[in-house]
């Protein structure tokens, strides 16, 4: 006996249909399912905006890789540039160290030839500054006892090594030094300056460690007293005022010596205005004929003469440019100093002039005209006589 409602309950589908179900089932979840299509240069997706969170993360990871990018451009930039510093300074060692072995070989091979010469003091020199530059030198180390010992076995060294040539003490180069030391000293005494400094300058050639001090105070002195009578009594100068300078190098020059300089300076300079500018030449020589009068250069102008004569000059100057009043104090001055004919006739036509332009009265004042709107009354005309 069959039951029916059993049989209703079972699956009635064979398995060609289930398997048919199942394929369909697939190719529906196969179609939701994001196709790609590969190529040779890209790689194209379908659209997957369908799919939520499809593109979650692809912005933080993007500029993660962007970060890790530039550090690692960074990195290889600054080990290339402490590569190029190392490999530069290695190249600076490498450049010092040979200078330093060439100058090394150099002064040693001029230490061998100088112990050749005999001269061991300067080779004892070299060999000392080889061990400074490189301690392991070879061969330096034996070269420089050899050179001691030869320094050691005699006082001083020969310059040959002939025994011949060997020089010896010789006591009259001193003696010879210390006479012309008393000699210069009595040249001093008599104020023979020229004499002395020659003298002088003698001893310091043979002997510059010849009582330094002393003899530089005596050729101050001399120069000193040289270079005031050449401004003095010779008329030179500039010869005085070099020998003045050169005093001054031994020492500062006293207040008497300073004012001769000074003068000598002015002297010059208002002398370089003459002819030229006469109202600068009154000006210096203004200055040194009061103190100095005497006081001349190779023209043998004193001073005093100068200054007389710049007085005419300036006063023509200023009688020419219509200036007699100014012009007339100018000969004044002049005519003080010494007498000259021509500077009283400038005076006097300097008087006249100044005069002339300050007279002492006024001439008569004239009736004013009658203002041009005013006019006189008309004159009556006179009766006619009749007979």
């Amino acid at each position: 006996m069959t039951n029916s409602d059993f049989d209703e309950t079972q699956p009635t589908s064979t398995g060609s249909q289930a398997s048919d179900e199942d394929k369909n089932i697939s190719d529906s979840l196969e179609a939701t399912k994001p196709t790609a299509i590969t190529g040779e240069d890209e790689i194209l997706t379908a659209p997957t905006d369908e799919i939520p969170g499809t593109n979650m993360g692809q912005g933080p990871r993007w500029k993660l890789i962007t970060v890790i990018g530039i550090i690692t451009l960074i990195l290889v930039a600054l080990l290339s540039a402490w590569s190029g510093y190392n490999s530069g300074i290695g190249q600076r060692t490498d450049a010092e160290s040979t200078e330093i072995a060439q100058e090394a070989a150099e002064q040693y091979a001029l230490g061998l030839q100088d112990i050749q010469d005999g001269h061991y003091y300067r080779a004892r020199q070299r060999f000392e500054y080889v061990i400074e530059l490189n301690p392991n030198y070879p061969g330096v180390t034996d070269s420089l006892a050899n050179v001691l010992l030869m320094l050691n076995a005699t006082a001083t060294p020969s310059p040959v090594p002939t025994p011949s040539l060997t020089p010896t003490p010789d006591t009259r180069e001193t003696d010879e030094v210390e006479t012309l030391f008393h000699q210069a000293e009595q040249q001093l005494a008599n104020d023979d300056w020229s004499g002395a400094i020659d003298t002088l300058l003698a001893v310091r050639k043979r002997d510059p460690e010849f009582l330094m001090i002393k003899v530089d105070g005596m050729l101050y002195l001399a120069l000193r007293n040289r270079g005031i009578d050449k401004i003095i009594k010779l008329g030179d100068l500039e010869g005085g005022m070099y020998d003045l300078a050169l005093a001054e190098r031994f020492g500062l020059l006293d207040t008497e010596a300073q004012g001769f300089l000074t003068w000598a300076k002015l002297y010059i300079t208002g002398a370089s205005f003459w002819e030229l500018d006469w109202q600068q030449a009154v000006f210096y020589f203004s200055q040194v004929a009061p103190q100095l009068p005497g006081l001349r250069d190779g023209s043998g102008w004193t001073a005093k003469d100068r200054y007389r004569l710049a007085l005419i000059g300036f006063g023509d100057t200023l009688l020419l440019l219509g200036d007699p009043c100014q012009a007339m104090e100018q000969y004044q001055q002049s005519l003080a100093l010494g007498y000259d004919a021509n500077a009283e006739l400038s005076l006097n036509e300097a008087i006249k002039k100044c005069e002339g332009g300050k007279p002492d009265e006024k001439p008569p004042e004239e009736p004013a005209p009658p203002p041009p709107d005013v006019l006189p009354p008309p004159s009556s005309p006179e009766p006619t006589a009749y007979p």
